[in-house]
């Protein structure tokens, strides 16, 4: 079947176009199967393995934007289902063949190192930024990804009785109405994985679920890792060895990291599927606090921008490294530029530049500057002055006029295909070959 312009056979009906779709889907396919491996192909074989999926993936968009949200729809029973990334994608491929990857591909293809990935995850982008760009199936979604995870159901009942709670990464521990979560990637200066990633989750789910739990404080452990041994590190963003080995996932860690983990820092956990005695409480939110030493780098800076107060040794600093690297840094460029304004966004983000804790901009990241022995100190001080409910109501407001939900929705529906596209650019590839021990990015 020829392939060339298959966007100019949909007729507008779900069911006739999803057959088109599988049937073009199939013939790419077989093209793909016919040529060698990823990293044995000539130049010649690339260029026709990129000209077997430009077309299919032009009709995936096309598809999307006549069908998204009958697709949507039909994956989640109408709403009534609440699945996150990779469950979506999951039932998506499963329903509509053709879609997205199935999950014997995303099984394959995740196995392989990144520079010899055939690219699935442009894929998930095609999709994820139709769906986030719809407001209703967007919202639902976003809403979605909200929700307490199931991990973090199963461990809340220890967590209330004993107080402390042990990932794999990540150390929780309560104190009166203040949880302290303590990163702890020690070999690796708090290189965020997905590992990291999703105990990370878990641990800001249970302190947000906890009654007793008024604020909560992040931190970073004191680090084996022998450059920084014994001196505590708040983040050295992405680990460019995972994403090099492939490691690193696009539906765990680089889109569900934002829409999950950082979302529920921001605007707290979506609880609306709860019973009709919660209203009108339909999020769970919590005041948070970061207490940075030494450096928070990619990742690590934007969990800076989704907390209430940071607290900052003097010898810190801070940087957003993503696009050096090749890459988005998450909300980086939104949040940034509500904080710093387009020059200097650009100057951190395009140019690299890297802004110490004694630099008046500064200012603009961190609340308080403290002499590196006060981290701790002051980082109380400011749990202790946001443990109060008024914050809570308060902050939900001005995140409304800050990051109103509409414009977040929007700006995640491009970063998902930005993202994704950008995960297996010649130049990304190029770079992060280069890593063979854990690297900071965005």
């Amino acid at each position: 079947m020829p392939v060339t312009s298959p966007t100019t056979r949909l007729t507008g009906g779900l069911s006739t176009d999803a057959e088109l779709l599988r049937d073009c889907a199939a013939d790419c396919d077989d093209r793909i199967a016919a040529l060698p491996p990823k990293p044995e192909r000539t130049p010649e074989e690339q260029a026709a393995a990129d000209a077997a999926h430009r077309p299919i993936r032009a009709l995936r968009t096309a598809f999307l934007r006549r069908h998204g949200r009958a697709v949507y729809d039909e994956v989640t029973a109408g709403g009534a289902l609440r699945p996150r990334l990779a469950e979506l994608a999951a039932a998506a491929a499963d329903r509509f063949p053709g879609l997205v990857p199935d999950r014997s591909r995303l099984a394959a293809e995740e196995a392989l190192p990144q520079g010899h990935k055939e690219g699935l995850a442009i894929d998930h982008g095609i999709f994820f930024r139709q769906i986030l760009a719809d407001p209703v199936t967007g919202e639902h979604l976003l809403d979605s990804m909200r929700a307490p995870t199931a991990r973090a159901r199963e461990l809340l009942p220890d967590f209330v009785r004993t107080g402390d709670l042990v990932l794999g990464s990540v150390r929780v521990a309560r104190d009166k109405a203040t949880a302290h979560v303590t990163l702890a990637n020690t070999g690796c200066l708090n290189a965020e994985t997905n590992e990291l990633a999703a105990d990370l989750e878990t641990a800001v789910d249970v302190v947000l679920l906890d009654d007793t739990v008024q604020v909560g404080v992040l931190r970073g452990a004191e680090m084996s890792h022998p450059r920084y041994a014994g001196k505590r590190v708040f983040s050295a963003g992405i680990n460019l060895k995972h994403l090099h080995a492939g490691r690193i996932s696009y539906l765990d860690f680089l889109l569900g990291r934002e829409l999950g983990l950082l979302s529920k820092v921001r605007r707290g956990l979506w609880c609306g599927d709860g019973p009709p005695d919660a209203w009108p409480n339909l999020d769970l939110a919590k005041p948070w606090v970061a207490a940075v030493d030494t450096f928070a780098i990619g990742g690590g800076m934007q969990i800076l921008l989704a907390v209430d107060h940071v607290v900052a040794g003097e010898d810190a600093y801070f940087s957003l490294p993503a696009a050096q690297e090749g890459i988005v840094p998450g909300m980086g460029n939104f949040r940034l530029t509500a904080l710093f304004g387009g020059r200097l966004t650009r100057q951190v983000i395009l140019g690299g530049r890297r802004i110490g804790a004694r630099d008046p901009e500064a200012q603009l990241v961190s609340d308080e500057i403290v002499a590196p022995e006060r981290v701790s100190t002051a980082a109380a001080a400011a749990a202790e002055r946001l443990a109060s409910p008024a914050v809570a109501v308060n902050r939900r407001m001005i995140d409304l006029a800050e990051e109103p939900p509409d414009r977040f929705r929007a700006y995640a529906a491009e970063f998902a295909l930005a993202q994704a596209l950008r995960l297996h650019s010649a130049d990304v590839l190029t770079k992060v070959s280069r890593f063979t021990v854990a690297g900071h990015a965005g």
